[in-house]
């Protein structure tokens, strides 16, 4: 039988992977317990999800309150999603920072010259999301603290090089180190079914110095050898617009919509929106903008392609990118 899991399951996931301390984490998979359905279809789900729940009771119980305020070695989350660079070596992970945000890399022609995980953030029609690059992953070369950043992040960024006929072979390593230690790049996020170690994140793959004839091939190539079929970008990061388009494949790969609100009586700014998960909700936005607004909601206004200009819609409408919402 089917799980067929429900969108407030799959929010108590993401909110699982996404936990800094234990009991956050141990908060959110209380959710998905709650959330999930009741049926023969997730016998195994539920009992995994009792099992880990055991495991971070007694992990919680074991802190006491000394150390309840357990820190987290992961970047602070900014922006309305965070985007992980990975890759073999001289890859041009380091360089699309560079160009898709205001961070200063060190861009070398020598490998490893990413010493550490370095954060920056890049915007996309008034939206701005978390881009991470991290040091190169090669055989037996994966720094510990990458893992953990790969498992949380909202959409994974693998990197080619689209000079090198050695770039299939190196990033199929890259699959492997990481598919190893149970994360899985893949064309959506969440848990392998009825196992919590094994992590699904995901992805898109980067071809990076795509002005060089090279990169077509070297796309095909990594199509047929993996045999995965993860969405492909290629790139000429000396174009701006090369640049461009590949932040707005990566924000369009997070999931989002962009939502704009206004007062009653008053004219929308158009330069700072909200995002939602598509086919998110009036609700959605609502818990988005304050829970305390979410709870009081009586109806909304839309203006946009969800709705004729104006109309009045209760919680559950779903939201287009782009609309106009007025709360009430």
């Amino acid at each position: 039988m089917a799980a067929n899991l429900t969108p407030q399951y799959y929010k108590a996931e993401a909110a699982f992977r996404h936990a800094s301390t234990p009991r956050e984490r141990l908060q959110a998979l209380e959710e998905m317990l709650r959330v999930i359905p009741k049926h023969k279809g997730t016998d195994r789900i539920q009992g995994a999800i009792r099992s880990r729940l055991k495991e971070l009771r007694a992990e919680v119980q074991s802190l006491g309150t000394r150390n309840s305020a357990h820190k987290s070695s992961r970047f602070p989350r900014q922006g309305c999603g965070t985007v992980v660079l990975i890759g073999a070596p001289n890859t041009g992970k380091s360089r699309i920072l560079k160009e898709a945000t205001n961070a200063t890399p060190v861009v070398a022609d020598y490998p490893y010259s990413t010493r550490e995980p370095i954060p920056g953030l890049a915007t996309v029609s008034g939206v701005q999301f978390q881009l991470i690059d991290t040091p190169a992953i090669a055989e037996n070369v994966v720094p510990p603290a990458l893992i953990d950043l790969v498992r949380t992040a909202d959409l994974v960024a693998c990197c080619l090089d689209g000079s090198s006929t050695e770039t299939v072979r190196e990033t199929l390593e890259v699959y492997r180190q990481l598919a190893d230690r149970k994360t899985l790049l893949d064309c959506e996020s969440g848990f392998a079914v009825d196992d919590f170690t094994t992590v699904r994140i995901r992805s898109l793959i980067a071809v990076t110095r795509g002005n060089l004839p090279s990169a077509s091939s070297i796309a095909n190539q990594w199509k047929d050898s993996s045999g995965l079929q993860l969405p492909i970008e290629i790139v000429g990061l000396d174009s701006p617009s090369d640049v461009e388009r590949l932040k707005i494949r990566m924000f369009e790969s997070l999931g989002l919509i962009r939502i704009f609100t206004k007062r009653p009586g008053e004219d929308v700014v158009m330069d700072s929106p909200m995002t939602i998960p598509v086919g998110g909700t009036v609700e959605d936005l609502a818990e988005k903008v304050h829970h305390e607004i979410a709870s009081r909601l009586k109806f909304a206004k839309v203006w946009g392609s969800s709705a004729f200009d104006g109309q009045t819609v209760g919680r559950d409408h779903v939201l287009s990118d782009g609309d106009v919402v007025e709360l009430h």
